[in-house]
């Protein structure tokens, strides 16, 4: 899928300075997960693999 075809939004954990966000677009067998300062490409991970990041913290 291409990064315009999903749908991005803005981690609630980026700043509100703007310019370093991090940014995820969520599909029932993926989650992608981009830098806002380099939309072409992103990084593509499993629900398992994202639930585990975000039980991390």
């Amino acid at each position: 899928m291409s990064d315009t075809a999903l749908e991005w939004f803005k981690s609630t954990y980026s700043g509100s300075e703007g310019g370093q966000c991090v940014e995820v677009a969520v599909e029932p067998t993926a989650i992608h997960i981009r830098d806002s300062k380099a939309p072409q490409g992103h990084l593509t991970v499993g629900p398992d693999a994202w639930a585990a990041f975000l039980g991390a913290r």
